[in-house]
């Protein structure tokens, strides 16, 4: 496993904010095998497209440039005439093959890593002067590895070299023998499957090296167990911290909702673990919904504020425990709990009816509060 200067491990994969930042400063894995290839590649099936067209215009060039009269040499006007038109067929095909291997090269440095702009890459670091930091670089692995690559990239090379001379070394000897200009076009033929037979043995190497500078990137990439904590707490935030928040934000939350208990138009209770503030609006078009609720002590609050308040408080646990299980603040009261809402608020508007004189004493709310077994809670 990779370590660190101070010799701690690095075990940990890297975080998708290491990695991040990592892009931002130019560092990713890279392949040099794999760009030399892909340029060399496109220039020899370039050559293999607009070479007989290459050839063509060579030999009208070395025709031109060997017919002229013995005046011409004593002229010096005419030499930069005789010179533009001799490279004015090549410079097209020309052009056009340039053109292609400057995006080739761009395109083959980013198949790997993809392409990135950093100036932090740029920037010059003085660590690199260091004489122990470059020779702990010479004698390293990856100086080790980049060795052992050339060495494979010229034996490679050389073996897919000597096998192809070996192979057509009759036709090279053909060649003096073939009259112009069916000699030139043959010569550029055999010399463009040539070079992409050589070309095409060097992705022995990139198969080799992309996976290897895959696998070394990560490595460098990973962290120690520390330095995952240390991220964590950076863009997370100190769980000490954290936790005050939500304590603050709970607290708030609870602030609002008992500001909202004087609204309630009645208070079901447990009588003593739970209570739960409800309010109906005779007039608009929602159910009863909750404004308030709570357990223990909030719940103790809760009724103080409606005595306070002097909002009618009506002990029903096996309502209370059903409202207070399946519902939120704000929530409205499920439908399968309507009867037994509509019973309690029955109740509350003939109480308050009586308490102004309007109507007689209502019946005592029954005990036994229809509630569907779905929403039957025994704690």
């Amino acid at each position: 496993m990779a370590e660190n200067e101070n010799g701690t491990e690095r075990s940990e994969e890297a975080t998708p904010d290491k990695i991040r930042k990592s892009k931002e400063k130019g560092q990713v894995a890279r392949s040099k095998e794999l760009a030399t290839a892909s340029v060399l590649i496109s220039a020899a099936f370039a050559l293999l497209v607009f070479g007989d067209r290459l050839a063509y215009e060579l030999s009208v060039m070395m025709k031109y440039s060997f017919t002229f009269e013995r005046s011409v040499l004593f002229s010096p006007e005419y030499l930069w005439i005789h010179l533009t038109t001799s490279f004015k067929g090549l410079a097209m095909p020309m052009f056009i093959i340039l053109f292609m291997l400057f995006v080739i090269s761009i395109l083959g440095s980013s198949l790997l890593g993809g392409m990135i702009f950093s100036t932090k890459s740029m920037m010059p670091k003085w660590s690199r002067l260091s004489p122990k930091a470059g020779l702990k670089r010479m004698l390293g692995m990856q100086a080790w590895v980049e060795l052992l690559k050339s060495i494979l990239k010229v034996l490679v090379v050389i073996g897919v070299a000597w096998t192809i001379l070996a192979m057509t070394f009759e036709q090279i000897l053909n060649l003096s023998m073939t009259p112009l200009p069916g000699s030139v076009f043959e010569a550029l033929d055999m010399i463009t499957w040539m070079f992409i037979l050589l070309c095409c043995s060097l992705l022995v190497i990139v198969a080799v090296d992309v996976p290897y500078q895959i696998h070394k990137h990560s490595q460098e990439l990973k962290m120690t167990k520390q330095e995952v904590k240390d991220e964590y707490r950076n863009s997370e935030g100190k769980p000490e911290v954290k936790q005050r928040i939500r304590q603050l934000q709970y607290e708030a939350s609870q602030r609002k909702m008992m500001g909202d208990v004087p609204d309630a138009d009645v208070i079901v209770t447990n009588p003593t673990h739970y209570s739960v503030a409800i309010k109906y609006e005779q007039d608009g078009e929602r159910a009863p919904y909750i404004v308030a609720k709570g357990v223990d002590f909030m719940a103790l609050k809760i009724r103080e504020v409606a005595r306070e308040y002097e909002i009618p408080v009506m002990e029903a646990p096996p309502l209370c425990r059903a409202i207070y299980h399946t519902t939120e603040i704000g929530d409205e009261v499920p439908e399968e709990l309507f009867i037994a809402i509509a019973q309690v608020l029955a109740y509350i508007y003939q109480l308050d009816q009586f308490r102004k004189g309007k109507s007689g004493r209502p019946k005592p709310l029954p005990n036994d509060l229809k509630i569907p077994k779905g929403f039957q809670y025994n704690d």
